[in-house]
């Protein structure tokens, strides 16, 4: 008989990506770089600026990079 009007989909507030590290992580990689090559933490500084985590930013250079 009666359509019901669709509701409207929630629209959730977009990621906000900073472009630099935070405190923390810089400390993090500071530590993470005496174990592990130079292009590793180079790739690692890259996902991680662009909001990767820092633990799926290191699964993803050890996969592609290595050690």
């Amino acid at each position: 008989m009666y359509k019901s009007k669709p509701k409207p989909m929630k629209k959730s507030a977009p990621q906000k990506k900073s472009n630099t590290l935070t405190e923390s992580q810089k400390q993090r990689l500071k530590t993470h770089k005496q174990h592990h090559t130079t292009k590793h933490i180079a790739m690692m500084r890259k996902d991680m600026k662009s909001g990767m985590s820092f633990t799926n930013a290191h699964k993803k250079a050890q996969k592609m990079v290595g050690k």
